[in-house]
């Protein structure tokens, strides 16, 4: 598998964008791990096909919510771009959260003719940068026409992400300035989530990432702000569908140093 990221900074805040390219002896199916960000998949091979638990088998380009439960991707023959999106960006570029929520939608569900043409476009650009760029302009112009989700949520949403999702929702509304409810209300409408719900997300990607670097779960529950190792193992099945032990061996993660590192470097494979 070739992966190709971009060499600069994108000039839209909230996405992260990789390339994928290889070809396989016979088809591969691997489990999705949730991640913090609504992940979307371009394809340009048609071969690949996303099996959603509850939203069932859809092929091409997909936009997955963030926590959907059970995802499996599946083909042989990879030519696909992955974005990744944060929720306050995702609610301008692709519209109210209630279309995509936590499942799986077909992107030209969300922007019609316009996935099929940005597709085109993307199989005739000579290479991977040429590609993130069409894909760059395309959110631009998306962001910049779409609607923004309240400053208020944009804070909260923030607030979680930077303290792992160890917040309390009572002390989100105390900052911004809102009830509990209206806070409840507003960002789920704009999210996709409660907050109480998107922090699990967030405090999910924290512990997935040290299991995978090797730390005992009992350690990683204590630091994590769990009250005890069952409580870790609960939240990761309810959110993931896998055991600890299954999350830290999971193919999903074995690329995030490469496909999403943490400064952007030229294509690697």
């Amino acid at each position: 598998m070739d992966i190709a990221v971009p060499v600069g900074p994108s000039r839209v805040t909230g996405v992260r964008m990789a390339g994928f390219r290889g070809r396989a002896e016979g088809p591969v199916a691997l489990q999705m791990v949730p991640h913090p960000a609504l992940t979307v998949f371009i394809d340009l091979g048609d071969a690949l096909v996303v099996d959603g638990a509850s939203d069932g088998r859809k092929r091409g380009s997909v936009v997955v919510g963030l926590a959907p439960g059970r995802v499996r991707g599946c083909g042989r023959d990879a030519d696909l771009l992955q974005l990744r999106l944060s929720p306050v960006l995702a609610h301008a570029v692709l519209g109210a959260s209630g279309e995509w929520g936590a499942g799986v939608v077909a992107l030209d569900d969300l922007w019609g003719r316009n996935a099929a043409r940005i597709r085109e476009r993307l199989r005739a650009a000579g290479s991977w940068q040429d590609r993130f760029a069409v894909v760059e302009a395309a959110l631009a112009r998306r962001q910049d026409a779409g609607r923004a989700v309240d400053p208020e949520v944009a804070v909260c949403w923030e607030r979680i992400v930077r303290g792992h999702g160890r917040v309390r929702v009572e002390r989100l509304a105390d900052e911004v300035g809102w009830s509990r409810k209206r806070l409840w209300s507003r960002f789920r409408s704009q999210i996709g989530l409660t907050p109480k719900r998107a922090a699990m997300v967030v405090r999910f990607d924290h512990v997935a990432h040290r299991l995978a670097a090797g730390r005992s779960v009992a350690r990683i529950a204590a630091e994590s702000g769990f009250a005890d190792q069952s409580h870790l193992c609960r939240d990761v099945m309810a959110i993931a569908g896998m055991t600890p032990r299954a999350v830290a061996v999971a193919p999903w993660l074995a690329v995030d140093d490469v496909a999403w590192p943490t400064r952007a470097r030229a294509p690697q494979r």
